[in-house]
Formats: C-alpha cells, sequence, structure tokens
C-alpha cells in the first residue's frame, strides 16, 4: 500500500479555512530543488487531491511553502502593519518522509503574526 501527503490550512484570527491559499511542494536534494506540484485550498482550506500519492510518493526530504502573505492581503484578514507591509509572507515548512506506506498530513495554522505547524493524522 501506497501513502500519501495531504495538507490544510486555517486562518486563526478569523476562526475559518484558509480558502484561495497557494501551496507549493518542493523535493530537497542537497542544495538544489525540484518544484513537484502547486495549488490553491479550497473553501475548506484542503486541497482537491493529496500533493504525492502513488508511485510519486517516496523517502525523502520536503518543503511545503504556503504563501501566506498574498492569502492575507487577498482574503481581508489583515496582514500588514503599519507600513502596509505584510510580516509573513512565505511559509516554508521542511520535512521528512520515512514511511512510503503512511500518510503523512502536514496541517498549518496561520495568523497574520504566526503560526504553527504539526504531523496530522
Amino acid at each position: 500500500m501506497s501513502g500519501q501527503l495531504t495538507t490544510h490550512v486555517l486562518d486563526l484570527s478569523r476562526g475559518v479555512p484558509a480558502a484561495g491559499m497557494r501551496v507549493q511542494l518542493w523535493k530537497m536534494s542537497g542544495s538544489a530543488s525540484l518544484l513537484l506540484r502547486e495549488a490553491v485550498t479550497n473553501s475548506d482550506g484542503r486541497l482537491d487531491r493529496p500533493l504525492l500519492e502513488g508511485a510519486e510518493f517516496a523517502t525523502g526530504k520536503y518543503e511545503l511553502l504556503f504563501h501566506a502573505g498574498n492569502y492575507f492581503r487577498t482574503s481581508g484578514g489583515g496582514a500588514a502593519g503599519a507600513d502596509g507591509e505584510a510580516f509573513l509572507e512565505d511559509i516554508p515548512i521542511r520535512f521528512r518522509i520515512t514511511d512510503p506506506g503512511a500518510h503523512y498530513h502536514v496541517p498549518l495554522l496561520v495568523a497574520p503574526g504566526g503560526y504553527s505547524t504539526y504531523r496530522g493524522s
């Protein structure tokens, strides 16, 4: 059985799913990186399909890049400070997949001034 990689994003400042946030998945290899997938969260703050699954799901080091600054600027979530600039722009989360048969779920809990993540189920 092959595993899969999924994510979702919650906007803690408004208590809603973060709909419309762009997410990129990168495969890290030494000093190089390869863009594997790019998607936008749906109305539930989730992606319409797993970022990786099947034959694409492999051990290695990856990075999820969440484009939070643009999300807050376009969603009315108040990302800008007194100078009009966003505090958070892009949020990189680097992690390792070691079990190709497991489900890796990497959620993002985000607000204009900070964020948190964990390995979910």
